[in-house]
């Protein structure tokens, strides 16, 4: 068994299509060495910032030899019919055919066997594909004259099977030709330049290892993180974790050496988020904290080389750059406090929110009238600071600040209303109406944040359905999924008793007298479109959890339920009830039931609405259950509309011995038509007794 070792050298891959640009390169080749029945023990990928490479452990000398079969016409067939099947199976004469029974006749047969290839012969078309085939996010022509793409301009290709270099190469074409599969790579750009040889894989790590490349981004990020913790602990400090930029990082580097490097104290009176902020995206640096959770004056960056003077001249560099960038930073922080957030307000009207919504400053003055009326119903929502907090959340938008970091609207509104002297709830919801925008984003408790973000949610998502901007399955350029899904989680996690459809009507009420809602988009066919989108939203959120998606649904489709906590308290006490033997039972009784009234009902063309008559039951049984239907019905409805629950499923789990009892003893079709249209009433009122609690149709299994 041999060892299969590819790597493709190129300029700098982008640190974000690494890693799945590496498993996507093994993806394609493996799948081709299956295709092509080269069966292999191990495969594995590893990326660089320059390199791709993977190495496929296991893998035989040659093919498996394969058997190839054609099936003919049976003997005896006509003669242009054979004539036909020689000619598509390649053969000359029936002499190299054979014959079988296939069921009562003998049928031709075209046997083929055909000898394996030797795998190096195999392995150079494979991996040409492979390579070509990689569907990186973005790529670019590096040859003028050429077709041939790759996200960066190629440089070399090892290709070594079984220790020897395949023939063939990557036609690259025009000027540039074909790139030959060799057995040369070179290390780091700067530290080890010059071009070597290799053997195979534990030669290739060891050479590249002392070419100053860790060919393992796992023991790339492994080395900064640890040695980044260092460095922060030796200056008395923590370092502030960032899953993600480390990762970018990882992706930037091939030999790591973190250094520390200084902020300017000047700097440390911008918030903390904008010196983070800075730090991260542009400079990629590392940000260190005090034991008590305070922003250090220190930063950590990792370089991707050594230096003879320990870092002295990459750390000055750094912390050069880093002063211009905060600069910028501190002049804009300066700058944007000289004038209050109101006085901003009028340039939100040049601001378009879309071109059918009017502005952003229509829309503040939209979120001032639906945040007051949602914060009646949001205990602790103090209305002077809801509408202070919802007139000035989004006028941060145009501060210098905002206009460089984009990223820190709301949250620089909020330092700003500070330091204005604005009262904490109206800065803390100027930070948080945003959110939460998305599933690990905190979602907001305070009072007056909830209702500014539940505002500006509701009357983006009441907007967009105005117009007809629904979200496809594959398209949803406004983040109306996001906004669905923070509207169900402030509900939620706050506990809100908020009907939403008068909630959306009064969100659409405020378009149209905007002018901005479609005459034919009716604020209840809106609110209709919303609840059901709110509904899949729902289902998806609660996915996680266990609860099931049917359930979701039987209850949204009675059609009256638009308050999520009343609705989630009905779906769980409709879980616990299904789970009993009797909610099982009056389940099946309930679809035999509405199958009958159903069927009945087509194929006589008519209702059978109603309470049944009286005087026209005939048998115990069904006197039992029509008089149990009656005396229940109004319990039910009432334990429902008091939000009793499991009283309500109570009382209907007392309805299965008299329902089975009737399907036991009683026939519903019999000949007298008046006793079976009551009979079908009956029925009928099984089904609508039981509708009053959920749409039991809708409940699976």
């Amino acid at each position: 068994m041999a060892e299969l070792l590819i790597e493709v050298l190129t300029e700098e891959i982008p640190a974000r299509m690494q890693a799945r640009a590496a498993e996507d390169f093994r993806r394609l080749l493996t799948e081709r060495l299956a295709g092509a029945g080269l069966a292999f023990d191990t495969a594995r990928a590893f990326v660089t910032p320059r390199r791709l490479a993977v190495v496929v452990d296991g893998l035989p000398g040659r093919q498996p030899d394969t058997t190839e079969e054609r099936k003919g016409p049976k003997v005896g067939a006509p003669e242009k019919a054979v004539e036909g099947f020689l000619r598509a199976a390649g053969v000359a004469s029936l002499d190299q055919c054979e014959q079988r029974e296939v069921g009562n006749a003998m049928v031709w047969f075209v046997v083929r066997k055909r000898e394996g290839l030797p795998t190096r012969e195999v392995l150079p078309d494979l991996i040409v594909g492979a390579i070509r085939d990689i569907p990186w996010p973005k790529s670019m022509r590096w040859v003028a004259d050429s077709p041939a793409r790759f996200v960066r301009p190629l440089h070399g290709i090892v290709a070594l099977f079984d220790g020897a270099v395949l023939d063939g190469g990557y036609d690259v074409g025009g000027a540039a030709g074909t790139i030959p599969f060799g057995d040369t790579t070179r290390g780091h750009r700067f530290l080890a330049p010059e071009p070597f040889a290799v053997r195979d894989f534990a030669d290739y790590g060891v050479r590249l290892r002392e070419a100053y490349v860790l060919l393992d981004p796992a023991e790339r990020r492994a080395i900064i993180l640890a040695e980044a913790r260092r460095l922060a602990a030796d200056e008395g400090l923590v370092l502030r974790e960032d899953e993600g930029l480390l990762d970018e990082v990882t992706g930037l580097v091939e030999w790591p050496v973190p250094y520390v490097g200084s902020i300017d104290e000047v700097f440390m009176t911008v918030p903390p988020e904008v010196l983070v902020g800075s730090m991260r995206a542009h400079q990629k640096y590392f940000s260190l904290e005090t034991a008590e959770g305070r922003l250090a004056p220190r930063f950590v960056v990792v370089a991707n080389t050594e230096t003879r003077d320990g870092g002295r001249k990459v750390i000055a560099g750094n912390e050069r750059v880093l002063r211009a960038r905060l600069s910028d930073a501190k002049f804009f922080w300066d700058q944007d406090r000289r004038v209050a957030l109101a006085d901003r307000l009028p340039a939100l009207d040049r601001i378009v929110f879309h071109a059918k919504l009017g502005s952003v400053g229509d829309k503040v003055r939209r979120l001032r009238s639906l945040a007051a009326t949602l914060a009646r119903h949001i205990p602790g929502a103090d209305a002077p600071s809801v509408e202070a907090a919802a007139t000035l959340c989004k006028a941060d938008l145009v501060t210098g600040m905002v206009g460089e970091f984009p990223e820190l609207q709301g949250l620089m509104g909020r330092y700003y209303a500070l330091e204005e002297g604005q009262p904490a709830p109206v800065a803390e919801a100027i930070a948080r109406h945003y959110a939460p925008q998305g599933p690990g984003d905190a979602c907001p408790t305070d009072p007056v944040a909830v209702a500014v973000a539940l505002a500006d949610k509701i009357d983006t998502l009441t907007g967009f359905f105005a117009i007809g901007e629904k979200p496809t399955g594959s398209r949803d350029p406004y983040a109306l999924r996001r906004a669905g899904l923070g509207i169900i989680r402030l509900i939620r996690e706050n506990g809100l008793r908020v009907a939403l459809r008068p909630a959306f009507a009064a969100a659409h009420a405020l378009y149209a007298g905007q002018g901005t809602a479609p005459e034919d988009r009716s604020a209840d066919l809106v609110a209709d479109e919303l609840l059901d989108f709110l509904a899949d939203r729902l289902k998806v959120h609660l996915r996680e959890e266990g609860v099931r998606h049917d359930l979701v649904s039987a209850v949204f489709a009675l059609g009256d339920e638009d308050d999520l906590v009343r609705l989630l308290a009905r779906v769980e006490a409709l879980g616990a009830f299904l789970a009993t033997d009797d909610g099982a039972n009056l389940l099946i009784a309930y679809r035999r039931a509405a199958n009958i009234v159903a069927i009945e009902e087509k194929k006589d063309g008519a209702r059978y609405d109603g309470a049944p008559e009286r005087d026209r039951l005939r048998e115990e049984e069904e006197v039992a259950l029509a008089m149990q239907l009656a005396a229940e019905r109004g319990a039910i409805t009432d334990a429902v509309r008091a939000e009793a629950f499991a009283g309500a499923m109570g009382r209907m789990a007392g309805l299965r011995r008299y329902v089975d009892a009737f399907f036991d003893k009683v026939t519903v079709n019999v000949e007298e038509p008046a006793v079976r249209a009551n009979r079908l009433r009956l029925l009928a009122q099984i089904r609508d007794t039981m509708q009053v609690v959920a749409d039991f149709s809708k409940v699976e299994g």
